[in-house]
């Protein structure tokens, strides 16, 4: 069974998925991470995010595996280093590159048959598994996003300001919806959530209430 959970940066639909997988025995794979893995190897490489041809060939030369919560790129542990505000500022730029999505959806797609998956991403419930038994859509107002972030970015050590923050993250949005190739967007048939004013516990309850009925 596959349960796609998409949604903006700061919406918390990585940390709603991974206690949904722990709570049903799933394995849980945050995409995002994944593309932030490119990005990091981007910029390792010295390359030109906005370079498309550059960005395509260091994707095409990576290796992306993980050991239960640790991301591996290149055989090395890069938990920590791609959530870096530098990491964070090109991120949506590199995963707008149609042949950095084309590797990683084929690779999304190669995990998500060996088990039971809850898959956090933008795009996971129309683009990737457009034929997953469950999906949602989980999303927040600005602010409350931003605020999230924030506090995130506190806690690794990382003072930013909430207007820089909610300026971030709505440039983020304004790529991920916009560009051209598996915009941001809630499936068809997703139940869309706004978790602005709920706990991460309430929307788990939720989304377990609705697979369970289904």
């Amino acid at each position: 069974m596959i349960v796609t959970i998409d949604g903006p940066a700061g919406s918390g639909k990585s940390t709603v998925a991974r206690l949904l997988a722990e709570r049903l025995n799933f394995r849980f794979l945050d995409t995002g991470a994944m593309y932030r893995a490119v990005a990091l190897a981007v910029l390792k490489a010295s390359a030109d995010e906005n370079h498309h041809t550059a960005v395509a060939e260091v994707a095409k030369g990576v290796s992306i595996s993980f050991d239960e919560d640790r991301l591996l790129l290149n055989a090395q542990d890069v938990t920590s280093e791609i959530r870096s505000p530098e990491v964070t500022a090109i991120s949506s730029i590199v995963a707008a590159n149609p042949e950095v999505r084309k590797r990683l959806v084929e690779l999304q797609r190669d995990i998500g048959k060996l088990v039971n998956m809850v898959m956090a991403g933008r795009d996971q419930g129309t683009v990737v598994f457009p034929d997953a038994e469950h999906k949602f859509f989980v999303m927040a107002d600005l602010e409350a996003r931003a605020r999230r972030r924030q506090r995130e970015l506190a806690y690794e050590g990382v003072q930013q300001t909430l207007p820089v923050v909610m300026e971030q993250l709505r440039q983020r949005d304004e790529r991920d919806e916009t560009r051209v190739h598996a915009p941001m967007k809630p499936a068809i048939n997703a139940l869309v959530v706004d978790t602005s004013n709920l706990t991460i516990a309430e929307v788990v309850e939720m989304l377990i209430d609705r697979v369970q009925v289904r």
